[in-house]
């Protein structure tokens, strides 16, 4: 029997996961250049606004490790801006797996924590979470 051949990337660990308001990002850091890909797309042609890019690379430039991982994400529910952080979320995560070290430089920053921040539940009787018809006094 042929030996199988294995993919010249080498996948470093299991995907790690990211969590911000209803999105949920599946990251993997790879050796790499630096190439951000966003379920199947470049990270340019994904997020439009540079806020957006930036909050995706934050953890990256906090360990000076933009050049060293390509990243792979893949991403679903929500809108841009909660997968955006849970892309942000997962990168760091994934940091921490690989360099124990990092951990307090993305703590202190605050990348760890889950924003536990979700939409508030529409009680009955009013518009929405809160909002409430016009009160009519006469």
């Amino acid at each position: 029997m042929a030996a199988t051949k294995k993919s010249t990337k080498a996948v470093t660990q299991k995907p790690e996961t990211g969590r911000r308001k209803s999105s949920v990002a599946r990251v993997r850091l790879v050796a790499g250049n630096g190439k951000i890909t966003i379920n199947g797309r470049d990270i340019e042609q994904y997020f439009g606004l540079g806020t957006l890019k930036q909050i995706v690379r934050q953890p990256l430039e906090l360990t000076n490790s933009l050049d060293k991982y390509d990243v792979f994400v893949n991403v679903y529910g929500g809108g841009l801006s909660g997968q955006a952080g849970a892309i942000r979320h997962g990168i760091a995560r994934h940091i921490v797996a690989l360099d124990e070290n990092q951990k307090a430089v993305l703590k202190t920053a605050g990348l760890l924590t889950r924003d536990p921040r979700m939409k508030e539940r529409k009680k009955y009787g009013l518009h929405k979470a809160r909002k409430a018809v016009q009160f009519n006094k006469r």
